[in-house]
């Protein structure tokens, strides 16, 4: 058994060891609570949570860091507009941040450190990267020389003549323009705190080094976010924690966006759907089987119709396993082991559409079973489809999803009630012959937004796809 995965740094698929043996560290760049997430935040951290759920299958010890930026730029700009403190701004989106994790089924982090509870460590890095001639102070705030570091750039793979980092408003004092501010001078009306250097606040580069360095030491695993970061955060990253002394990350692990027409969402485009948003129409595990179930460095062009595609291919397999469940009266456990052919492909690179394809592939044979009769086969195909679902966080039969409401679910009963009364009006239309009126019952109902399915049991209703 070998996993392997693509590691941005060496532009290609290596095979994984761990630097200690059964135990995976990971560092993941989570939220900046400058606003409420869209689904391309949230598809990050989901990408991850697989991550984590095959390690931890494959019998890893698994220790996944997800930071939350709580205070840059865009944070005070935010608190500025809308005259609120920047902390209540922060603590209300990280908030809003996990509501919709946990709503899409993603197991919590082991930490999830805040940037502002650090200060202390990111001043005892720059502290060592000026007295190792890495960094200088300038006007009260500190800059990371990037000439001294040789391995500047070798991650996005450009050339340090002719690059400019992205402009920082109000930065001076700086020796080359290449060079990238770690800790920023205070300004009126900002937040603030004590340094050697005088009052002031971080970096964003250098809150992620910090807190990788306190949570995982000088070396760990993986190291992962968008492939938007690539440029300028992890690239500065890199190079703070290196020229610090730390080895740092052996595999860089990027997901790609959401997009719409093509474009990155984001909110700086007015391009962005909110987590929020589509929860109040699309049931959370339809949304992260939309999100989750595409391979994790491919982009994602949003659009309802994919939205219903999803919805209508995950109802597929819910089906199976509700008929399969009441077949065997009961709860189907999953299996032990999932099969080998779903195995190999979520070993190499987390290959989930491949995976996808052995549930739906068994998905169908547990359905032949099933119009075959063949009770103990259906079981069997069942226990292999939850063992697989559960790995990808989809399976209906969790406790998780058990508490899904958002279609009328508290409603269950009464439109249960409701529909047993038209089905027996159909019954009865079969049971004289009359099949027109049966069928045009069958069709109203399915109109109507239900499924019906006859079965040896009597017929059965679902809510069919929107």
């Amino acid at each position: 058994m070998t996993i392997r995965l693509y590691d941005t740094s060496a532009r290609q698929t290596r095979d994984f060891t761990p630097l200690v043996p059964g135990c995976v560290s990971i560092y993941l760049c989570g939220a900046t609570v400058q606003a409420a997430p869209h689904i391309g935040h949230i598809r990050s951290g989901l990408n991850f949570d697989i991550m984590q759920r095959w390690f931890t299958h494959r019998g890893y010890d698994v220790t996944f860091i997800r930071n939350v930026t709580d205070i840059d730029d865009k944070i005070i700009v935010k608190s500025a507009e809308q005259g609120r403190p920047w902390w209540a701004i922060g603590y209300e989106n990280e908030r809003i941040f996990n509501d919709g994790y946990t709503a899409l089924g993603c197991l919590p982090p082991t930490y999830e450190p805040r940037a502002t509870g650090h200060i202390t460590e990111m001043v005892e890095m720059m502290q060592g990267l000026i007295e190792r001639g890495h960094a200088y102070e300038a006007d009260g705030s500190v800059y990371f020389d990037v000439r001294s570091y040789d391995g500047y750039l070798q991650l996005s793979n450009q050339e340090l003549d002719g690059l400019r980092q992205p402009a920082e408003e109000g930065i001076t004092g700086k020796r080359d323009p290449r060079d990238f501010a770690m800790w920023k001078a205070v300004k009126p009306g900002e937040p603030s705190w004590e340094s050697p250097w005088g009052r002031g606040r971080p970096g964003w580069h250098l809150e992620c080094s910090a807190m990788a360095h306190k949570y995982l030491g000088e070396a760990f695993d993986i190291h992962g976010g968008g492939i938007d970061l690539i440029f300028p955060h992890h690239e500065n990253e890199i190079a703070q924690a290196k020229a610090f002394g730390d080895d740092f990350a052996s595999f860089w692990v990027h997901n790609h966006w959401v997009t719409m027409a093509g474009e990155k969402m984001a909110k700086s485009l007015g391009n962005s759907v909110l987590v929020s948003e589509m929860l109040k129409t699309w049931r959370p595990i339809v949304l992260r089987y939309y999100l989750g179930t595409p391979h994790y460095r491919s982009a994602i062009e949003y659009s309802e119709e994919a939205l219903r595609e999803a919805e209508s291919a995950f109802a597929r397999i819910e089906g199976f396993v509700q008929r399969v469940v009441e077949k065997a009266g009961g709860v189907v456990e999953p299996a032990a082991e999932v099969p080998p052919a779903f195995a190999d492909a979520m070993d190499d690179d987390l290959g989930v559409p491949q995976a996808l394809a052995i549930i739906h592939t068994t998905v169908r044979q547990g359905n032949s079973a099933l119009a075959a009769d063949d009770k103990e086969a259906a079981i069997a195909r069942l226990a292999e489809v939850r063992a697989m679902l559960g790995v990808l966080g989809l399976d209906p039969l969790d406790p998780h999803w058990a508490g899904e409401s958002d279609r009328g679910e508290d409603l269950h009963g009464v439109v249960d009630t409701l529909v047993r009364l038209v089905l027996d009006q159909r019954q009865s239309a079969r049971e004289r012959k009359d099949w027109a009126a049966a069928d045009a019952i069958r069709d109203q109902l399915q109109q109507s937004g239900l499924v019906i399915e006859d079965s040896p049991s009597g017929p059965r209703w679902t809510l069919g796809p929107r």
